[in-house]
């Protein structure tokens, strides 16, 4: 997404600060666990933490006694992530960023307001023009990565297949910083094509 004059936000509907059917969820937020939540986009904007653990928050939600799901609070995650991201390119202060929320067709609760107003104020200024804020929202981060080798004993057509297999399980923060886990089998030869690639990429590294 690109910002244009005047902090016009180019690039399609709807605007950063116009949070849509997502400000119902935001209403549904206690303060402080949304303030926190946003202090954690901001560190993430700022590469201090590697993403945010949507599931993990999810979980602290609903044992405050909030029914949110882990999907209705990436969308948060992505929302705010967005609105701090053009903030910041745009070098907007916490007045401007506020009367723009303020005027969006999905409002935010008074509340959220306030939180956005004194975490951007408090912290804004941390990425605005910065070059991680210009930056952060094109590409995703890697996390987290393993593998396990196992073997296939058996299928519906071989009763003894001994077929190994590697499991690859990759954790990794979207552009937003939502952090998502994703896995995957692949056989002998494939991963083996999956490591020479790897070993190439590390002899160009080794050049640079």
């Amino acid at each position: 997404m690109a910002a244009g004059a005047a902090g016009v936000v180019l690039g399609g509907p709807p605007a950063p600060w116009d949070f849509g059917s997502t400000a119902g969820i935001v209403k549904i937020l206690p303060q402080d666990l949304f303030a926190e939540l946003c202090e954690q986009i901001i560190q993430y904007l700022r590469c201090q933490i590697s993403g945010i653990n949507t599931v993990e928050l999810c979980q602290r939600f609903q044992a405050a006694g909030i029914e949110i799901s882990a999907s209705d609070l990436a969308k948060v995650v992505n929302a705010v992530s967005s609105l701090f991201s053009t903030a910041a390119k745009n070098k907007l202060s916490s007045e401007e960023l506020c009367t723009r929320l303020g005027s969006a067709t999905g409002p935010l609760p008074k509340q959220a307001l306030q939180v956005i107003r004194h975490v951007w104020n408090e912290q804004g200024n941390s990425i605005a023009g910065s070059a991680e804020a210009n930056n952060i929202g094109m590409v995703g981060q890697l996390i987290d990565f393993q593998w396990k080798l196992g073997v296939a004993v058996s299928s519906d057509t071989c009763r003894s297949l001994k077929c190994p297999y590697v499991t690859m399980a990759v954790k990794v923060a979207d552009a937003s910083g939502h952090v998502t886990s994703k896995s995957f089998e692949m056989t002998v030869a494939q991963f083996q094509n999956f490591y020479s690639q790897f070993k190439e990429m590390a002899s160009v590294l080794e050049t640079v």
